[in-house]
């Protein structure tokens, strides 16, 4: 009944034949003409019984798993790829029901997300860059001969790249070593040389040579900075601890509905945002803000507020509105925001 694909003669010729077979079986017309505007505004919006009942059945089955196994659904929906926000929201709402978040590690860790308890272990998927062939050698290895003793054993048994082992150490993969990242990627270009693929076959083990390292110094905001780059989101900091200020907000999402009608200044890392038209045919927003506790908020811009004060990309906001309620959600009206600068490496 969209009729979008059809142009209007065909459609016009699809009515007439109606109309026509209806007389044919010599139903009355104005029963035919009753149930032809029945069928006409069924184009409108409408879904048949089979489609809005198992949308039903989905609903209600996903509302019970969220209710009762919220982490095992969480995870579930980080391995589909699914939903309508990004990775990183599932990983916070999973953190905020309870959950430790581990970067994935080459002996915890499998290439999808997995759960253990209430720790939750990336999964190599989420490493940009890294092969999945690769992945499940080395989870293979790891399987049929224990999990690896050192960054040594781990090289002295994988076939790799230095490409590929490199990004393990970017990520974080072999943080149970306790050692720096500067100086696992010391070990790794001494271990092997750039465009080797494959380990050689030896009779016997060789012993790999021993060098002595400076004291390297683990830098933290360093290593935040590569797991956005690699994971496209800070797993061992917030947003909110990269950030140049210290300041948090002088109101969290939970206090909301305590202030309604008051102004406040909030600070929140944005999810995502709606553009929409007004009668009059101008743009506002509705946004969605994570704040420093990893609740989320909603934000209405309307307008004028939203041609002064434009989103200018990712990032976290300083938002100053005041709080208004509907329907027992609040809702910050903004009236003016900036985004904040994050800390730069020196």
């Amino acid at each position: 009944m969209g009729h979008k694909m059809r142009d209007k003669s065909e459609f016009e010729e699809v009515i007439k034949r109606f109309f026509d077979n209806c007389k044919a079986k010599g139903y009355p017309d104005a029963l035919v003409s009753e149930l032809w505007r029945q069928i006409e505004s069924f184009s409108g919006y409408s879904f048949s019984k089979a489609h809005s009942a198992s949308y039903a059945v989905e609903s209600y089955q996903s509302l019970y798993l969220k209710s009762y196994y919220p982490l095992e659904f969480q995870v579930a929906v980080i391995n589909n790829f699914g939903g309508f926000y990004q990775t990183w929201f599932y990983f916070n709402e999973a953190r905020r029901m309870g959950a430790k978040i581990h970067l994935p590690c080459v002996n915890r860790s499998d290439y999808l997300t997995t759960l253990n308890g209430r720790t939750v272990f990336m999964g190599f998927v989420h490493l940009q860059g890294v092969e999945q062939q690769f992945v499940e050698n080395f989870i293979a290895e790891r399987k049929a001969h224990g999990p690896f003793a050192s960054f040594e054993d781990f090289v002295s048994r994988v076939p790799f790249s230095l490409e590929q082992l490199v990004l393990l150490i970017r990520g974080g993969a072999f943080g149970f070593t306790r050692k720096a990242k500067a100086e696992l990627l010391w070990q790794a270009h001494l271990n092997k040389s750039d465009g080797k693929k494959e380990q050689p076959e030896t009779l016997f083990k060789l012993e790999n040579q021993h060098f002595e390292f400076p004291n390297f110094q683990t830098n933290a905001l360093q290593n935040a900075y590569d797991e956005i780059e690699l994971y496209g989101f800070p797993i061992s900091m917030t947003w909110f601890d990269l950030l140049k200020t210290n300041f948090r907000g002088e109101l969290m999402a939970c206090q909301m509905l305590h202030f309604v009608g008051r102004r406040y200044r909030m600070l929140g890392k944005l999810v995502t945002v709606k553009y929409v038209r007004t009668c009059k045919g101008d743009t506002m927003a509705l946004a969605t803000f994570v704040d420093a506790t990893g609740e989320a908020f909603d934000t209405v811009h309307f307008p004028q507020v939203l041609k002064a004060w434009p989103f200018q990309g990712d990032g976290v906001y300083l938002l100053l509105g005041k709080v208004t309620e509907e329907f027992g959600q609040p809702t910050l009206e903004v009236e003016k925001m900036a985004r904040l600068g994050y800390k730069t490496l020196q």
